[in-house]
């Protein structure tokens, strides 16, 4: 089944290409072959090296281009990367590249003409480069997040309860978002204060949260204790 690229000639086709190439090595099949070709003529500069796989490949075929690509083709058509006419100098310069009027080398030069030899370190380090860049995010779990709503009690009814926000909300680290509050009787003129946060489980602990920056530190001044009232996974 032929294959199709469009608009090769654009970065948005270079990333079609790039992501196709994520777990290929050639165009079709399993060795270079005038596919290959089509493709590298249609591009109109060597991708940049953001464009990992694409890069690895464009620099592969230039290696390889030589007068034999032995590789069986399946056809591929580069969409609106060129016109109707440049896409037949592209097949046209394809077939002349894969079969030129020169015999087939000698059994003995096989050696020396072989296209799929050891990869050069340069192709190495592309490759690894490349299952590098996919490993992580395949394993990659997204954290999950909390909505917890706290009791912050004062000391007493002198307690300035505005301060005291103040200083929970001083509070600041990675993965912590303050949300809504309000004050809420508790008797004898005491009022507490209820507030929201959003966390990131990877990141914050509540009861650290508690224990080391509310009920210890400058903010003890004016909290006396601190409840966890609501805990939701979100």
């Amino acid at each position: 089944m032929a294959i199709t690229f469009h608009h090769l000639a654009t970065p948005q086709g270079v990333q079609e290409l790039d992501n196709f190439l994520l777990t290929r090595s050639y165009i079709s099949g399993y060795q270079a072959s005038k596919d290959d070709l089509a493709v590298y003529l249609a591009l109109k500069d060597a991708p940049s090296s953001k464009f990992v796989n694409a890069s690895r490949w464009y620099s592969h075929i230039s290696a390889l281009l030589r007068p034999s690509f032995p590789g069986e083709s399946v056809g591929v058509f580069c969409g609106n990367s060129a016109s109707s006419e440049t896409r037949e100098v592209i097949t046209a310069h394809a077939a002349e590249s894969v079969a030129p009027n020169t015999p087939a080398p000698a059994a003995e030069e096989d050696d020396d003409l072989d296209l799929f030899g050891e990869e050069t370190e340069e192709e190495k380090a592309a490759a690894a480069e490349r299952e590098a860049s996919v490993k992580p995010s395949a394993k990659k779990k997204e954290s999950g997040k909390s909505s917890v709503l706290l009791d912050v009690k004062p000391w007493d009814d002198e307690t300035d309860m505005k301060k005291l926000e103040e200083a929970v909300r001083s509070v600041e680290m990675p993965g912590l978002f303050w949300g809504a509050s309000k004050l809420v009787p508790v008797g004898y003129g005491i009022k507490k204060l209820q507030i929201m946060m959003t966390i990131v489980d990877d990141l914050v602990s509540v009861d650290e949260l508690i224990e080391d920056h509310l009920t210890e530190g400058p903010a003890a001044e004016f909290i006396q204790s601190c409840d966890i009232a609501a805990f939701n996974k979100i």
